[in-house]
């Protein structure tokens, strides 16, 4: 019987070619989602991976969805939490909505997630959890401070929670992208990218989140069993840490 994994905000971008892979190397992978139903649809017709709707900020929400996912397709094995939003605004501008929406989806999303899986995992003695951050996390960002304290946040508590969880075989780690080519990204004026966010890449393009999905394979495997508490950056060398 092939693991359960579960990837949060897994209907598009590098979540969607997260679930992608996980399938394709023989998990059974079920993908949450917050509100595009129709690309969430669009998604599991093309790919066959179910697709589970709720919001990651709201606990009982989380709860609920993992019930659900465990119920149909048995015990999660895998979870990872890679559903995130941005409400991008200079300090002086930011609204205290602008700031608790982002903390709540970005962060407090982990302990919401990975409270209700842990447990089992601890029973079954084997897990892993990948919390997939941000180069901004790393080297901050003008206009994120909501985005960059969560996506930071969320390094301080994958280091915390695998060194709670090493000794069950449950392994939690970090993977923190670049500039990678999404529709968050490809939002952005190309005037822009070409001006002022390849400049910062030394490998001289965005990433691919088919990149990240890889690195995302590899620590989900069992042969990464020593790998926990790690932060792995895909970021073309932005940010050198």
């Amino acid at each position: 019987m092939s693991r359960v994994a579960l990837v949060t905000g897994g209907t598009r971008g590098i979540g969607a070619a997260i679930a992608r892979a996980l399938k394709e190397a023989g998990y059974t992978v079920a993908a949450n989602y917050a509100g595009n139903t129709e690309a969430a649809r669009a998604f599991a017709d093309e790919t066959g991976i179910a697709v589970y709707r709720w919001d990651v900020s709201n606990e009982a929400a989380c709860a609920e969805g993992v019930a659900r996912v465990e119920k149909d397709l048995g015990p999660i094995d895998i979870l990872v939490n890679n559903a995130g939003i941005t409400r991008d605004a200079f300090l002086h501008k930011m609204t205290g909505e602008m700031w608790r929406a982002v903390i709540d989806t970005d962060l407090n999303s982990l302990f919401y997630m990975c409270r209700p899986v842990v447990t089992g995992m601890r029973k079954r003695g084997f897990g892993r959890i990948i919390n997939i951050s941000s180069v901004n996390a790393q080297k901050g960002q003008m206009g994120q401070t909501n985005y960059a304290a969560a996506k930071a946040g969320m390094i301080g508590f994958t280091k915390a929670l695998a060194r709670e969880l090493a000794a069950r075989g449950i392994t939690v780690n970090a993977i923190a992208p670049g500039y990678c080519e999404t529709d968050m990204v490809r939002a952005v004026p190309e005037e822009i990218i070409e001006t002022r966010i390849l400049p910062q890449i030394p490998v001289g393009r965005l990433g691919r989140p088919e990149e990240i999905a890889r690195a995302v394979l590899f620590l989900a495997d069992d042969d990464a069993g020593f790998i926990t508490g790690a932060t792995l950056s895909i970021n073309g060398g932005q940010c050198m840490i």
